[in-house]
């Protein structure tokens, strides 16, 4: 069987992820990646790889079947363009793009030159998440009554230095983007559209950015469950935790850690959640962490999908979905 040939716009901490990946998989190839001018490339990735310096040369030259685009934020929207034009499947990192508008742009493409956009949301496929969503599909907590979601992480001045784009309001977009934007995924892929979005957002110690740092959210599920969402990168020193408790008419349950990769908290009528491999590696880069590193999960789905051996697990209409929910949360956490 044919390997799937990947190329890598974009090769920060999160394309040598995709890379590393990639470069695991049996069924997987790595044809080529492309950075800014001046990048200087790791010599085990150039002695084996062709590496440019132009997008459009790249995906020009490169006979790539997909193209992962790892760029900066801003930049999400005019790689997938390229790339869509050039007739190549696209897996987007998260946030899809910074704008709905974006969003319908890429959507618009992708159907235009029959191509697959795959939107990176790998803290879909933790565990505890999936058992999660299985419970929920299965109605076996009953009436969502309530639904509370923290994200307490730490992002200190460093990382906003290591990258100029970083804390900037047009290219980053701000935490819901940035940081949480897999919270508002997990949200949404639990429970769809929120309604009555109200809140604030305020920046309350990081004064170097032109983004907030902190914010705290009320919504609606469309069944009527209160939502509560509240994110702050002010934990001191390090990430302290990532979760969201589900309260129904059957059950209470809890999914925590700093990553949703732990059970912490589970009573359901007539039913335990079996004990899970609750340890997955977050993406560590040094002076802080990421979300679960995940990523080989997304290239398995990527490559299954396109031999027609799966579905795409976050696709392009869900992706959009997430950023307008971003959107409406922004709006109101400004009003």
């Amino acid at each position: 069987m044919h390997k799937i040939k990947f190329g890598i716009i974009g090769f920060g901490n999160i394309g040598k992820r995709h890379a590393h990946h990639i470069l695991k998989h049996p069924g997987a190839e790595l044809v080529g990646i492309c950075d800014l001018p001046g990048f200087k490339f790791p010599e085990e990735i150039t002695s084996t790889i062709p590496v440019f310096s132009s997008a459009e040369e790249f995906l020009f030259q490169t006979q790539a079947d997909v193209i992962n685009v790892c760029t900066p934020n801003y930049l999400h929207h005019v790689h997938t363009l390229l790339a869509l034009e050039q007739k190549k499947h696209v897996v987007c990192e998260k946030p899809m793009a910074i704008s709905s508008q974006a969003c319908d742009a890429m959507i618009e493409a992708a159907e235009r030159n029959q191509r697959t956009i795959f939107v990176v949301k790998q803290n879909r496929y933790n565990q505890p998440v999936q058992e999660l969503k299985q419970l929920l599909q299965r109605g076996t907590l009953g009436k969502i009554l309530m639904v509370q979601v923290n994200c307490f992480w730490n992002r200190n001045e460093y990382y906003y230095q290591e990258s100029s784009w970083r804390g900037k309001k047009d290219l980053d977009g701000g935490c819901l983007f940035t940081q949480f934007s897999h919270f508002t995924d997990i949200l949404f892929y639990l429970f769809g559209t929120m309604n009555n979005v109200q809140g604030k957002l305020r920046n309350l110690n990081h004064p170097y950015t032109e983004v907030e740092d902190s914010g705290s959210f009320c919504m609606e599920t469309e069944e009527g469950a209160l939502v509560n969402f509240n994110f702050t990168t002010c934990s001191y020193e390090k990430n302290m935790e990532g979760s969201f408790t589900v309260f129904g008419e059957y059950g209470t349950i809890k999914i925590g850690g700093q990553y949703l990769n732990t059970i912490e908290y589970q009573c359901v009528k007539d039913y335990v959640i079996p004990e899970l491999n609750h340890y997955v590696k977050p993406n560590d880069y040094g002076k802080y962490q990421g979300s679960m590193s995940n990523h080989d999960k997304v290239i398995q789905n990527v490559i299954d999908t396109l031999r027609g051996t799966d579905t795409v697990m976050t696709n392009a209409f869900e992706g959009k979905q997430v950023v307008a929910l971003i959107e409406a949360m922004y709006k109101a956490g400004n009003a």
